[in-house]
This record gives structure tokens, C-alpha cells and sequence, in this order.
């Protein structure tokens, strides 16, 4: 079973709303943004003059110092990287930013860990790995922050060690541990006053490169005039941002929106343009949709269930032909994955209907199946959190006889602080945890589950009203009718969408004419919608709808022999 939400208008603020008509924006639009928390025209300006400023961000003078002299002094940085699409990303731009601002391309290199092999972060034997490439520097990008042993390693080696992180610092005995490394640049650090907690680690990388090129300025490298171009780098930005599903706050949506400009007038890494190709979707009319659903996946796939190399090579590499064979492989993993994830899915929905006989799922699930695939479990818990929604953990049996597990949350429910409190009532059951509200993983003995199950939902039990238990859908009310149009939805789909500033959800109360099932598994209809038949699709439902409805639905274009037709994509009935 799954859970049908309660359909919710968002508030939609009149004076704001008003403000933004008069400044200029399409009255649809300026409804959408006021209820997505937009309170004046500014907020709307993209350009790269309203970034906030580096000098901001706390630790990233030091950082550009740090960078600035080990470039001076033509010494080795090695780039520790991460095994999702914001890891692979924010390496990409790190080798190339730095590339780009002095570094000689020899004194560069990256590892990034095998999941299966090394887990997370910057591990001792990270360390190891990047001591082989003989580095003077070892620079994380979207880890480290949490890696206190990891970089006393890399000290005692040595090694001068610049974390760059966005995920939240350790806790010991509820006091914030950070490792002693030379410097740390992490929005979510104590006494960091950057305004945006929000950036992925591709933006605090390519933050710390803004800083730097700053610091190369000062010291008379180049002048404002003749400083090398870091824009170049915001396609990779704009993609892993979206793709770490971090809240899209007015500077990652800054970020994201340069981005997509610059992929669209065909300003991109050979990488890049060789995964649009792969997925078969077109820059021309690049879209967030497109690095959170085409190409994040495929570089993630790479990291579940391969090397995350390739995926890093796909990104680095300025020769359109390797680029093009690499992205090819990248699909043929991610094919892989989905037939992979949907194997366990099906498991994994056998055991939830074991879990809830009455039909009502526990206030937590944790499901553990000894064929499951690491690489896959935080997908499956994804998914089935969106099923039932509830925090949902999935674990896998690692290689080295532990279980992983990979957590998704919802909305009320901060699934690190949940973690942190099972570890000290039960102290010893979680061999290691980390993460942040909605995502997190963690670590324990096979033996240990079902102590882990009992207190994940005990602590589920306390913290979860019946109100938090319940789904909702916000939705932007009724499509007035001459915005049912093609050209409305090409102006939605060039906005920046995303995580907290949500793709518009429009709600109808419509007359369905006909429905039938097609594929086996997809609901086609067709509906009378403000004196007018409209095509409408629900993906994945079998179910019948009632005669008269209402429907929470966006917006889409379907092309068939070169004519437009514009259908809804529905997403629930209320």
C-alpha cells in the first residue's frame, strides 16, 4: 500500500505577490515564487554580482593562503574526493579550478574511495591510497569534516590537510568534534556566518577557488582584467548542487541558474555534454530536471556500482570523443543499477507488507536482506520512504561483515539527531553513524538489527505525532486556463526548481471522460478541465479514479510528429 496525501494549498502572500507583478514578473510566476517564500524582486536577480561573498565564508582566506603558497612553491596537491555526483563534481572543478588559476597540471591528482572497500570520507586508508601519489596537500571535497582519525593520519604523515565540506560536524558526548586539520571550510562549522548553510560541496569548492583567485590577485598573479574565468566551472556547480538535493536557497539558485545558462548557449565540459547526449535529453533546454533525473544518476551509478573514476574522468577530460565513451559506459551502469535497484525493491516491499499485516506501516522501518547491494540501499530507502512515508533505513551486507545502512527522513524528523540518540541509549550498537536532517547512514553488526530496529521506531514513537505521520502534498491551486499553453510550460521549465523551492504542483477539480490502462502499469486519461478535454498520464498507478476529481498534476509537453501537446502529469487525487 501506499499512503494517498492530503492535497494543500500553499499560501500565496497578496502584497508580495502584487510587489513582484509590478516589478515586472508573469503574474503566474510571481504566485509560484511568493509562495515559495520570495519576498521581493531582488531575490529573483541571478546574476553573479549578487553571489554572496567568499570573504564570508569562514576559513576560506586561510584556505586560498594555504593554496596560493603550495602553487607558488610548485608542491603537490592530492584531491580527496567523494563517491556521488557532488563528490565527482567538486573534484572535477577542484583539478580544474586549480588547473585554471596557476597550479601546473602535474602537480595534481585525486583518489576517491570504492564504497564497498573503503566506506566513507577521508578514512586512514584514504590516507594510504593518496600517500602512494606522494602529495604534499591533501584538499577534501564533500567529506572530511567528520574524519577525525582520517586526518590525524594525514598529519602524522606529513601532510598539510584542507577540509572542504558541507555535512555536519561530529558530535562526542554532544559536543562538536571537528578533526585537526590545517584548515576547515564548512558553512555548517561553528562560527561560520555565511548565510547560506545550504551550499553542496561543489559550492564550497568552487568558494574556496573564488578565494583563492582573490588571494592570486593580491599578490599581483593577474589583474581583475586578466583573471582566469571561473564562471566556466558553474555548469559542474549548478549539476552536482542539484543533484545532492541541498535546499535551493537565492544563492544555490544563482548558481544552478548560471549554470543552466551557460549549458544552454553550449557552454559546458565535453563531460557534461556528452551525459545529455547519453540520457538523450537537450542542452538547448537544460532544466534542473535534467542533472536531478538524467544526468546525476548516471554519474552516481559509477559510485554504487563501479569506480567513481570514471565518472570523475567523464568530467575531467577535454577530448569530446573520450568524453562521449565514457558517458556510455556511465549509461550501461546506470541500466545496470536500475535493474539492480528494482530487484530489490521488490524484496524490500515483501518484507514491508511482513512489517505492517494490519496495513498501517510502524512509525519507522529498517529492512535489512542479505542479497541486498550496498551501493543501491540509500535508492531503495528513497523509494520506500516515499511509498509510506516514513523514515525509512535500508541495509546491505558489507564486504567487511557489517551491515551499511543508508537512511531517508521526512519532514519533522531529523534522522542524525535520531541516530545520536540510539547511540547513547544503546552504546556500542552503532559501530559509526553520520548525516545530516533527511539523509544519513550508519554502520552496525548483523547481530545488532533488531536492537537497532526497536530503537530507531522507539525513538520514531516519541518524536512523531499523528500530524508528522501524515502525508501532504502542496500544491499551487488552480491552473487558471490561459496558462494551459506550451509556451507556459517552456517559461516554467526555464526557472530554477528544486529542493525547498519546489516545481509548481497545480491542483484542478476535473470531469474524467475516459481512462485506461497503458503499459500495464500507467493510468491514461482524458478529462474535462474548465469546459475543455485535456490529455492527462499517472505514472505508475493501475487504480481507477472517480468520475469527478481532483488532481494534483504539473505541466508537460509531449512531441509527437513534430506537433505539441500539452498533457498533466498527475501526481495525486484528492
Amino acid at each position: 500500500m501506499s499512503l494517498s496525501p492530503t492535497l494543500t494549498l500553499r499560501d500565496v502572500p497578496p502584497r508580495v505577490t502584487w510587489a513582484l507583478e509590478q516589478a515586472g514578473v508573469h503574474p503566474l510566476l510571481a504566485r509560484l515564487f511568493a509562495a515559495r517564500g520570495v519576498l521581493s524582486p531582488d531575490e529573483l536577480d541571478d546574476g553573479l554580482g549578487r553571489l554572496l561573498a567568499p570573504a564570508d565564508l569562514h576559513g576560506a582566506d586561510c584556505a586560498a593562503r594555504l593554496l596560493a603558497d603550495t602553487i607558488a612553491a610548485g608542491k603537490r596537491i592530492c584531491v580527496v574526493a567523494d563517491y556521488d555526483c557532488d563528490g565527482a563534481t567538486a573534484c572535477a572543478v577542484a583539478l580544474r579550478g586549480l588547473a585554471l588559476l596557476g597550479a601546473a597540471r602535474d602537480t595534481l591528482c585525486y583518489v576517491v574511495p570504492d564504497r564497498a572497500v573503503h566506506g566513507y570520507g577521508l578514512t586512514p586508508a584514504i590516507v594510504d591510497l593518496a600517500l602512494q601519489k606522494r602529495p604534499d596537500v591533501l584538499l577534501t571535497v564533500d567529506n572530511g569534516i567528520a574524519s577525525l582519525a582520517g586526518v590525524a593520519h594525514a598529519r602524522a604523515n606529513g601532510l598539510a590537510v584542507l577540509v572542504t565540506d558541507h555535512h555536519l560536524p561530529a558530535l562526542i558526548n554532544d559536543t562538536v568534534a571537528l578533526p585537526e586539520a590545517d584548515v576547515i571550510v564548512n558553512p555548517n562549522q561553528p562560527d561560520c556566518r555565511f548565510a547560506s548553510k545550504n551550499l553542496a560541496g561543489v559550492g564550497v569548492i568552487f568558494y574556496v577557488l573564488l578565494a583563492l583567485r582573490g588571494e592570486l590577485r593580491q599578490r599581483g598573479a593577474f589583474t581583475p582584467e586578466n583573471q582566469p574565468r571561473l564562471d566556466a566551472l558553474l555548469d559542474l556547480v549548478a549539476l552536482g548542487t542539484v543533484a545532492d538535493v541541498v535546499k535551493l536557497d537565492g544563492n544555490n539558485r544563482r548558481l544552478v541558474a548560471q549554470g543552466l545558462k551557460r549549458i544552454r548557449a553550449g557552454k559546458m565540459q565535453p563531460g557534461v555534454a556528452a551525459l545529455f547526449t547519453a540520457a538523450g535529453r537537450d542542452a538547448r533546454r537544460a532544466s534542473g530536471f535534467d542533472f536531478g533525473f538524467a544526468l546525476g544518476p548516471r554519474i552516481n551509478a559509477a559510485g554504487r556500482l563501479s569506480d567513481m573514476t570514471l565518472g570523475i574522468e567523464c568530467l575531467l577530460t577535454d577530448d569530446p570523443g573520450r568524453a562521449a565513451e565514457l558517458a556510455k559506459t556511465l549509461d550501461a551502469i546506470n541500466r545496470e543499477r536500475r535493474e539492480v535497484e528494482a530487484g530489490m525493491r521488490e524484496q524490500a516491499e515483501a518484507l514491508l507488507e511482513m512489517l505492517m499485516p494490519e496495513g498501517e506501516p510502524p512509525p519507522a522501518l529498517a529492512i535489512f536482506d542479505p542479497e541486498f547491494h550496498e551501493g543501491v540501499v540509500g535508492i531503495v530507502a528513497s523509494r520506500l520512504k516515499d511509498r509510506v512515508h516514513r523514515p525509512t533505513f535500508v541495509f546491505a551486507l558489507g564486504q567487511d561483515g557489517l551491515l551499511k545502512g543508508s537512511g531517508r527522513s521526512i519532514t519533522g524528523f531529523h534522522l542524525r539527531d535520531a541516530l545520536d540518540l540510539v547511540s547513547k541509549r544503546h552504546p556500542g550498537v552503532l559501530v559509526k553513524f553520520g548525516g545530516h536532517a533527511m539523509a544519513a547512514g550508519c554502520t552496525l553488526a548483523e547481530e545488532d538489527f533488531d536492537t537497532f530496529d526497536q530503537a530507531f521506531q522507539q525513538v520514531a514513537h516519541e518524536w512523531l505525532d499523528a500530524a508528522t505521520l501524515s502525508r501532504k502534498l502542496l500544491c499551487d491551486g488552480p491552473l487558471p486556463i490561459e496558462y494551459f499553453n506550451a509556451e507556459t510550460v517552456r517559461s516554467l521549465e526555464a526557472q530554477v526548481w528544486g529542493q525547498a523551492f519546489e516545481p509548481p504542483m497545480f491542483s484542478d477539480l476535473v470531469q474524467v471522460v475516459s481512462q485506461r490502462l497503458v503499459g500495464e502499469k500507467h493510468l491514461k486519461l482524458t478529462v474535462k478541465h474548465g469546459g475543455t478535454v485535456r490529455d492527462a498520464i499517472w505514472f505508475g498507478r493501475s487504480e481507477p479514479v472517480p468520475e469527478r476529481v481532483t488532481l494534483a498534476y504539473r505541466l508537460s509537453v509531449d512531441e509527437y510528429n513534430g506537433r505539441e501537446r500539452v498533457q498533466m502529469v498527475i501526481e495525486a487525487a484528492g
